[in-house]
């Protein structure tokens, strides 16, 4: 019982620190920006196994130090086609980043945490 109220209790920690994922709008993209954070762009359906995937990793590694800085913004695959094609995208799980308002890169239905590790260390 213990050493389920230990995992449980770190569990909400974790997620609790975790950079949170924000709905996309533009105020938010621009003003992250122009703080000078790295922005990712998670093109999601909720339906995606992919999609679900890469977000547990991205909960995971938003708690590493380089990454805390990293501001998370999701777009809607299925509700924001408008966005979809702004950001080029031709598929659900796709994470585009930014770092100092450009595209620095890109990575398309990988779940690999390597992958994505690599991705975001384009973001230092």
């Amino acid at each position: 019982m213990r050493l389920l109220l230990a995992l449980v209790s770190t569990l909400a920690i974790s997620m609790a620190t975790a950079a949170p994922r924000q709905p996309y709008s533009e105020e938010t993209f621009k003003a992250a920006q122009a703080a000078g954070k790295p922005v990712l762009v998670e093109i999601h359906a909720d339906w995606c196994a992919e999609c679900k995937m890469q977000d547990r990793i991205l909960g995971r590694l938003s708690n590493e130090g380089p990454y805390d800085n990293l501001t998370r913004l999701r777009v809607d695959y299925d509700t924001q086609k408008d966005l979809v094609r702004a950001f080029g995208a031709r598929r659900q799980s796709t994470l585009v980043l930014f770092n100092h308002g450009a595209e620095v890169g890109r990575l398309v239905a990988s779940t690999r945490e390597d992958d994505i590790r690599k991705l975001l260390e384009k973001a230092r």
